[in-house]
């Protein structure tokens, strides 16, 4: 099977996006290799911290951002952000229902969540028995770090919140259960629902401490080590065409100043390093990944480096551009008419005088 081009796949319309902390929402339209910062008339606060990334298949117009001022909606047609009314100040997650684009789920700091049923235009908050809004630990508000629709039973939906444990909830968001049985850390920062190599479904969950599995859906946790010097985990993220292939990303700290990227092809029994080109400047952070084309992927340190591949992640290049801090990363593809006619705001340089 051949490999996709990126020059191709560029001009079949794939976007990706980067949220930075500090310096709002970025864009590349040309697979990482450049990137545009909108500036604030583009309708989002130019300093904005973008915590989250959402989008719907079904919906290729609209994408949301969960950001320290809210939530944005970002027009495809126009190339303009918009403030979603909501009653929600920083939000760290977002989910859109797989079988409906209008449910949406969010999680904020102080973690809590909020749930939509028609994109946003009205807001309803949810009862999560066992929420903690301050952390003694780090003398500060929790905060959720991910929400995910489970891809193997349509109904349950999975949280987890730094520094707060997991949630479960069996009826597509509307109310939720603390499963903490077993983690050796309540710092959750990523989950994911895979498969094994008998088909039986697992959970995965990252922490400071490291990874953790469950065999009971959430109902019991244990430790699962990884062969490295460090045990801080952070993304997991399950293959968009295979269920029993996972990736994680895993370093010696938030920042810290290098790591690993994992693969297991055991739904998380068994993990093998995957190679980065060039040091890395910090812990591997988001990875991003779509079925739309499920060879195509990005990966980004806390720190900004970024990398893409187009063969499943066998092989990375590593690009040029590099952010400051960057917490979240996507792509999909977007019919190339919109905004086909439409440019973003961005602050241009004026050229230089002239001299006679």
């Amino acid at each position: 099977m051949s490999l996709p081009d990126p020059d191709v796949l560029a001009c079949e319309g794939v976007q990706v996006y980067a949220g930075t902390a500090g310096h709002s929402a970025w864009f590349s339209s040309d697979l990482g290799e450049t990137w545009v910062h909108p500036n604030s008339h583009s309708g989002m606060y130019l300093e904005a911290r973008v915590w989250c990334f959402a989008a719907h298949a079904g919906n290729p117009r609209d994408l949301y951002a969960g950001t320290d001022h809210g939530l944005f909606r970002f027009d495809q047609t126009t190339l303009r952000w918009t403030p979603v009314e909501s009653p929600m100040q920083d939000i760290w997650s977002i989910a859109i229902d797989p079988r409906d684009p209008q449910r949406m789920i969010c999680g904020t700091r102080p973690a809590g969540f909020w749930y939509s049923p028609d994109a946003g235009r009205s807001w309803h908050a949810q009862v999560a028995p066992g929420m903690r809004d301050f952390s003694e630990i780090v003398r500060g508000p929790t905060r959720v770090t991910q929400i995910l629709f489970d891809p193997i039973d349509p109904d349950t939906v999975w949280a987890g919140v730094e520094i707060g444990g997991i949630f479960r909830s069996t009826d597509r968001g509307m109310t939720w259960t603390q499963l903490e049985n077993g983690l050796v850390s309540s710092d959750v920062h990523g989950i994911a629902v895979s498969r094994d190599a008998s088909g039986a479904k697992v959970l995965l969950a990252t922490t400071n401490y490291g990874l953790h599995m469950s065999r009971d859906n959430g109902e019991h946790w244990t430790l699962r080590p990884l062969d490295s010097p460090w045990q801080y985990t952070r993304a997991v993220v399950v293959d968009p065409a295979d269920l029993g292939t996972v990736w994680l990303t895993n370093g010696n700290g938030p920042p810290g100043n290098t790591g690993r990227l994992w693969r297991s092809r055991s739904g998380g029994d068994d993990w093998q390093q995957v190679a980065l080109p060039g040091p890395l400047n910090s812990t591997p952070w988001c990875i991003a990944a779509d079925p739309a084309e499920p060879r195509l992927r990005f990966l980004c340190t806390n720190l900004g480096q970024l990398f893409r591949s187009v063969d499943g992640g066998e092989h990375w290049h590593r690009l040029a551009h590099e952010f400051g801090e960057v917490r979240a990363l996507a792509w999909r593809h977007v019919p190339p008419e919109l905004g086909r006619d439409a440019l973003h705001s961005i602050t241009r340089r004026p050229p230089p005088p002239s001299h006679p």
